[in-house]
């Protein structure tokens, strides 16, 4: 039986050559694995992914991430063939402008895209938080009699993600944690961007991950379906994650291009792909050719896919009935709802010059929140008892006790950003973690992804500023904050005190279309009297007015975030008995006061008043927006230094004699 007679060969030519022509059409892209992969991708999606293309929210599904999103036509034709809302149009249109088919896969874009991937690791990461996510829930939701949280992560890993530090984090929390749930198919093609992987990726990673704690298993044919398949079937029944390392061939079929580099990242070429097609019997005259019977065996994945959920919702109804408490619940988180009035009743601070630690207060407001809500989950970068975000009522989560809400991520920042993000790719927890603000440097990549995919992560960054003290300058933030600022759609807020803390959770909480970074701090704060400055709702306008002292029209504006608050307060009133009228202005978050209408904006910052000096401990870039050309900025031009953090605030300019000073020299 010829190549061409064979449905099942004809299916994964279809997949090789749908994706090459996407790439050649576009005259950009990478084809090298979409080609290299197609029997893999095949296999995964007809004989074991359970999913619905007419419902990609079903709860329940499996989820599949591919890692290498620079082989991004492989998952569009994948989701085209089984039927998902995606045209073959869209697939013509593969990176252009409008389309949904952009050059690296984007959550909430695509149809059946779980997740944004293309730096490599990420997805690799992300799939250790879903398959977190999917064991914590099954142990909230399972019952003895009724089973509604059941499904499996899988992946198509590269090379290039083994290689990513990141990979390497998540991977040993994985397999620490036994997560079983957890497949991942290697397509290992030895081949990266500049040549053999021999040239520098030559550990044995077999080994590698045997030391994490997965299984490993090996399919010799990256084309071979029945063995695949087979390795597939060994790794579900084993309680580790499992990684199957495929030997593939990087742009399997083109003649001479196939299993080396130039099969990466640039486009085949017409002859070359003219050719391939020809040596598989593929017609080489029509571009994205899908035989019919080809296309129908592929659409009875949507057909299958009807069923299983259909039988999946016969059984959550059977539930309903016998627990109709847990099936509303679960039903409201998988939605992203929160309960009605649930974050009422937070705990409220009593004025207090003396104050305590944003992390402190953070760390009440977290079990207050957790009370409330059973879904928020998280943990540190092995900074627990600095971070303040250990949730009292429970214990952690590991491999003997899914139910725990805390994780132990390990000194693996990076690692915990790309699981906390999978776990917000998967729905049902509202995910934290949290570190120094320092080592936010260690997981920018996940921060950025974690907005680029609106994701409503949170992240808890503490011990903000040079306020950090004799651990000196290498654990002091100077430059973070501001760099945070630059990320878009992603919130940063730097409360003043411990009620502005509880006004940013709630505003973290009841983000969902976006992440949130917290940056708190390690000393203490003076908790502001609310009876005589304005009330700290006004947090989620990002910047508002707490006081007018003086009688006449303000004459100067004094503003800051965080811990820099109690210094314009000290200073603005030092100003105000020597007869000057002074607005200060706590502004906790640039993102959020942006968002607001110009009106509101005039009334914060009169346009009248041209005085004005702006306090902050890091790096001065970027207020001048705030202050005007006509205003000051009190901040650091350098690093800090070992030394208390009273000592480094005097001397480097953070005291109310030298604001006080500043601002006199502007009458």
């Amino acid at each position: 039986m010829s190549n061409y007679d064979n449905l099942q060969q004809r299916a994964i030519n279809t997949i090789r050559f749908l994706s090459a022509d996407g790439v050649q059409k576009a005259n950009s892209g990478h084809p090298g694995l979409p080609m290299g992969t197609a029997a893999i991708a095949y296999t995964i999606w007809t004989r074991h992914l359970k999913i619905n293309p007419a419902n990609p929210e079903w709860p329940d599904r499996d989820r599949f991430i591919l890692s290498g999103g620079h082989g991004s036509m492989l998952l569009y034709s994948m989701l085209y063939l089984s039927g998902f809302d995606l045209s073959l149009e869209e697939l013509k249109n593969f990176r252009q402008w409008g389309s949904k088919t952009p050059g690296h896969p984007e959550y909430g874009l695509t149809p059946g895209v779980e997740t944004t991937t293309g730096p490599l690791g990420q997805g690799l990461g992300n799939g250790v938080g879903m398959a977190i996510a999917e064991a914590h829930l099954a142990s909230e939701f399972n019952q003895p009699d009724q089973t509604i949280v059941d499904h499996t992560t899988y992946a198509i890993v590269t090379d290039g993600d083994l290689m990513e530090g990141v990979a390497s984090e998540a991977a040993s929390l994985a397999g620490h944690l036994k997560l079983g749930k957890l497949i991942y198919l290697y397509d290992d093609n030895h081949i990266s961007i500049e040549g053999s992987t021999a040239i520098a990726f030559t550990e044995d990673r077999a080994k590698r991950f045997e030391a994490y704690g997965w299984q490993v298993l090996r399919v010799d044919d990256g084309n071979d379906v029945e063995k695949i398949d087979a390795a597939i079937k060994t790794a579900k029944k084993d309680p580790r994650p499992s990684i199957i390392i495929c030997h593939t061939t990087i742009g399997y079929g083109l003649p001479t291009k196939q299993g080396t580099e130039k099969a990466h990242g640039e486009p085949p070429g017409e002859e070359e792909l003219a050719k391939a097609k020809e040596n598989a019997g593929w017609p080489t005259t029509e571009k994205f050719y899908v035989p019919e019977d080809v296309l129908e065996s592929f659409r009875t994945i949507k057909s299958a896919g009807v069923e299983k959920e259909k039988k999946w919702q016969d059984a959550f109804n059977k539930y309903k009935k016998a627990y109709p408490e847990l099936a509303a619940e679960f039903e409201r988180r998988m939605a992203g709802k929160l309960p009605e009035n649930s974050l009422d009743g937070l705990k409220k601070f009593d004025a207090d010059p003396k104050g305590m630690a944003s992390r402190i207060s953070s760390g009440t407001i977290i079990n207050d929140i957790a009370a409330k809500l059973p879904e928020l989950m998280g943990g540190s970068a092995d900074l627990a008892p600095s971070n303040k975000t250990w949730i009292n009522s429970s214990k952690a989560f590991q491999s003997d006790n899914p139910a725990g809400r805390n994780l132990h991520f390990g000194v693996r920042e990076h690692g915990m950003g790309a699981v906390v993000n999978g776990m917000a790719y998967h729905k049902g927890l509202i995910p934290y973690g949290a570190t120094f603000l320092v080592f936010s440097d260690y997981m920018r990549g996940a921060l950025r992804v974690s907005a680029i995919s609106h994701l409503p992560s949170i992240w808890v960054f503490t011990h903000d500023s040079i306020g950090l003290g004799e651990d000196g300058p290498t654990h002091q933030p100077v430059e973070h904050l501001m760099s945070l600022r630059l990320i878009p759609n992603l919130s940063v807020i730097r409360p003043a005190d411990a009620n502005e803390v509880r006004e940013a959770w709630m505003a973290a909480v009841n983000r969902k279309h976006g992440p949130t970074a917290l940056i708190l701090s390690r000393q203490n704060l003076p908790t502001i009297d609310r009876t005589k400055f304005a009330n700290e709702n006004g947090l989620h306008k990002g910047a508002y007015v707490i006081a007018d002292l003086g009688d006449k029209k303000p004459e100067i504006i004094l503003m800051a975030s965080g811990s820099e608050v109690d210094l314009i307060i000290k200073a603005g009133e030092k100003l105000q008995a020597e007869g000057k009228s002074v607005r200060l202005i706590s502004f906790p978050s640039w993102d959020l006061f942006e968002a607001q209408s110009q009106s509101y904006k005039d009334e914060v910052l009169d346009p009248k008043v041209e005085k004005r000096i702006a306090v902050e401990a890091g790096i001065k870039l970027g207020w001048e927006k705030w202050v005007g050309t006509k205003g000051v900025v009190v901040g650091m031009n350098s690093y800090g230094a070992s030394a208390p953090a009273e000592t480094l605030f005097k001397e480097f300019g953070f005291s109310v004699d030298n604001v006080y000073q500043v601002a006199k020299g502007l009458f």
